[in-house]
């Protein structure tokens, strides 16, 4: 190593573990007591989102769950890109229950091998509405089983959002137009 180089790199270690250190940790989301989770399952409109980098132009945005015989959670997450009309994109993650005392803790797997937290951390007592969330704090979903809300529900669950101590400012409404438009079918 040329001279300098190795207090250089150490004066960098030190800055990056100052900087772990005055992190501040944040609190983990609670989650609601219990999800029954045959009666979740089924198709939530995304309402508002602090969207990932895939679906932050997302149309007509509609997560599905199926309970698998296996345990699992089939998921099938479709959107338009872009607009009305745009281009239909669908992923298909794996999901399942991580604490089966609650059944609101889940992990979803995109890609192997990499996890993403799911906590279901608001679910009203219709299972109407619910509030999808993570305690990074960098994604949240609020979800319906309707495309549309009011906008005083709306208000309400961006509030509840904000006590989970995310910056709503982020959140992004995701325009809904039902019916939509045909899906084009796949080419034979």
């Amino acid at each position: 190593m040329r001279t300098g180089t190795l207090p250089a790199l150490a004066a960098g270690f030190a800055a990056l573990l100052l900087a772990a250190c005055s992190t501040q940790r944040l609190t983990p989301i609670a989650t609601v007591a219990h999800v029954d989770l045959p009666r979740f399952m089924g198709k939530w409109y995304v309402i508002a989102a602090i969207p990932t980098f895939i679906d932050k132009n997302a149309y007509d945005a509609v997560e599905s769950y199926r309970l698998r015989a296996d345990g699992t959670i089939g998921t099938t997450y479709t959107f338009r890109k872009g607009g009305f009309d745009g281009a239909v994109e669908t992923l298909r993650p794996r999901g399942w229950v991580v604490d089966h005392a609650s059944n609101a803790r889940w992990a979803m797997q995109f890609i192997w091998p990499i996890k993403a937290q799911y906590l279901i951390a608001y679910l009203s007592k219709d299972y109407g509405e619910t509030i999808v969330a993570r305690d990074a704090r960098d994604y949240v979903w609020i979800m319906a089983r309707t495309p549309a809300i009011s906008v005083g529900e709306y208000r309400r669950l961006r509030h509840i959002v904000a006590t989970f101590g995310y910056d709503t400012s982020k959140l992004r409404l995701y325009p809904q137009r039902w019916p939509a438009p045909p899906i084009p079918a796949a080419p034979a």
